[in-house]
């Protein structure tokens, strides 16, 4: 940045931030909204309430009162931040991503804290975890919404509840109703999302990818390797039966007795012969900062169960292997129609980078896990005024990644006014360049594209095999398809 766009940011954020001003009723309590999203984009080490206070002339107690209790609509703002992304962000490409995020925390005040996986540090520990939807489109991405995981330890004791702040009517939810809230919520408010994708962990609860189903959301989720469906869907009858021992007739679809049983994913991939003898297919899904990503994927059309324990309708399952690690293999379902391409389905698939960078920006920028107080309240509104922090950084970058030519000649991603050509995957022969080390075969690196380079793995998602070596000796193929 030059000076004069520097000197340009104070009255563009006094800018931004005025679309929240009938979120305050009184003028001295709007005020610190100011002083607190200039804390959180300073570059102050620690931004807890404190530093940002003292940075900010204002007493410490003032600005962790205007946090907890003062009064003003937490919910007004965060309805009017997912309003200005869908206002400044549509596009039909975009994506929405499920995932959460853990954070260590010292102590049993902070509501929600107990001893659980704690992704941060890879082991269980004494942290919270926060649930979040996220939104990209191309290069562009934010979070839209968050909500914190309540354990049952915590639902059980209602008076710990109370004296935390925790309303009575919040109790025990599984992570896949916190993101069915946040999902109905994004819509309600104006977003719209043409997919959504999800780590396995969600992608392992049928319930849950149902209730996708019906409120008409594609997706594509993965899955684990011991998720079952049908290869082909098994007859169905209605013939009467009895249950033994009952002299009750029933009347009820089930699927005739001696039918083919499901099959895990894993075991289609290497027992079912479609699947089975099936040549891999290599892909370049994103490309990273070191370069492309390429992975060999499989597809077939399946059958889960739904329900009632029946056929549902076809979804795709992808599998897809690391070419630089065969032992990682992972599996997605969607909910597409049965003609959309394995090039779109990749796309989305190998989306989540986009939300696992905001975990990293909002935590390494914006001070997302520096919070340090005691009330479920100044968390709630903490997780919204970070997401509008956070949204003003991810604009401002984006303008100015808007101004400069790509290094590939290709126009800036998703500019404002203007159509850019959709990301779809372009079915083309490409030879990736190989340099030789005495360690191994290295791919050399792609032009690097602005704001798409890779994050580390977000802390939740388990990880499976072993990493690439530079001391392993493998070579790509000469020949594979782009989904980029």
């Amino acid at each position: 940045m030059d000076a004069q766009q520097i000197r340009q940011l104070k009255p563009r954020l006094a800018e931004y931030l005025g679309q929240f001003d009938d979120c305050f009723p009184r003028r001295d309590t709007r005020a610190h909204l100011s002083v607190y999203v200039e804390g959180q984009l300073s570059d102050l080490p620690q931004k807890s309430v404190e530093p940002m206070a003292l940075r900010g002339k204002v007493p410490p107690r003032t600005l962790q009162q205007f946090l907890a209790s003062f009064i003003w609509d937490e919910d007004r703002m965060r309805q009017r931040y997912q309003g200005i992304v869908a206002r400044d962000h549509p596009s039909p490409r975009a994506i929405g991503i499920i995932d959460e995020t853990s954070d260590p925390k010292k102590g049993v005040k902070t509501p929600g804290v107990q001893r659980q996986h704690c992704g941060a540090v890879g082991k269980h520990d004494n942290c919270i975890v926060t649930v979040h939807l996220g939104y990209a489109v191309d290069d562009f991405h934010c979070l839209l919404d968050g909500e914190l995981f309540l354990p049952e330890s915590w639902s059980d004791d209602r008076a710990r509840c109370r004296e935390a702040g925790i309303p009575d009517t919040m109790t025990y939810r599984p992570k896949t109703e916190i993101a069915l809230e946040l999902y109905d919520r994004a819509r309600g408010n104006g977003i719209a999302l043409e997919w959504l994708t999800f780590d396995e962990w969600y992608g392992g609860k049928p319930p849950f990818l149902r209730a996708l189903d019906q409120r008409g959301q594609k997706f594509v989720g993965e899955v684990p390797k011991n998720f079952h469906a049908w290869t082909e869907p098994p007859p169905v009858t209605q013939r009467p039966f009895r249950r033994p021992g009952s002299r009750r007739t029933r009347r009820q679809k089930r699927v005739l007795a001696g039918s083919r049983k499901t099959m895990t994913v894993a075991a289609m991939l290497h027992r079912h012969p479609p699947m089975r003898d099936q040549a891999w297919q290599c892909y370049r899904v994103k490309d990273g900062q070191k370069g492309p990503h390429v992975w060999e994927v499989k597809h077939l059309l399946i059958y889960p169960k739904d329900a009632d324990g029946l056929p549902d309708r076809r979804y795709h399952l992808l599998a897809a292997r690391d070419v630089l690690d065969p032992s990682t293999v992972k599996y997605f379902i969607s909910n597409a129609s049965p003609e959309t391409s394995v090039q779109t389905l990749l796309l989305v698939a190998f989306s989540r980078w986009h939300v696992e960078r905001c975990f990293e920006d909002d935590k390494g920028e914006i001070g997302l896990d520096h919070y340090e107080g005691r009330r479920y309240p100044g968390l709630k509104r903490h997780l919204i005024l970070s997401a509008v922090s956070h949204l003003f950084l991810a604009q401002v970058q984006q303008d100015l990644v808007e101004k400069k030519p790509r290094l590939d000649g290709l126009p800036g991603a998703h500019r404002r006014g203007e159509r850019r050509a959709e990301p779809m995957a372009i079915r083309t022969q490409c030879l990736p360049v190989v340099r030789t080390y005495s360690q191994g075969t290295l791919l050399l690196p792609t032009p690097k594209r602005p704001g798409s380079e890779e994050p580390h793995q977000d802390d939740q998602t388990p990880t499976t095999g072993t990493r690439h070596s530079p001391n392993q000796r493998r070579a790509l193929p000469l020949g594979f398809d782009i989904a980029l």
